[in-house]
């Protein structure tokens, strides 16, 4: 399996706290946190967040006790973004800033490169 180890993108601290959180379920065992990017979404690509097994070709890095994975593709669109965490009751849960972004939706899911 090629693995390369390299910081694609960096959590913050309060992501990486409920990244373990969410790892420490039962069906996450043995999984890390995957960020994608794929085709879709109102501004032509969007992000995407899953539990996963690491994969061929995979950038991985470890982060304050979270291995985070990108996939090679992914990683073109996504090096120097930053993951955070809020639990605010009003736009709470992940967001993502992405320097590499030229737009992006309202909503922050979506963005165009």
């Amino acid at each position: 399996m090629t693995l390369t180890t390299e910081t694609i993108l960096g959590l913050t601290p309060r992501a990486a706290v409920e990244v373990k959180d969410i790892l420490t379920k039962p069906e996450n065992t043995g999984k890390n946190f995957r960020v994608f990017v794929e085709q879709g979404g109102c501004s032509g690509m969007q992000y995407g967040m899953v539990f996963d097994e690491q994969r061929d070709g995979d950038f991985v890095s470890e982060q304050d006790g979270v291995t985070v994975l990108v996939d090679g593709i992914s990683a073109q669109y996504l090096r120097g973004t930053v993951v955070d965490f809020s639990d605010a009751l009003t736009a709470g849960g992940f967001k993502i800033t992405n320097p590499n972004a030229k737009e992006s939706c309202g909503c922050g899911k979506s963005f165009n490169a």
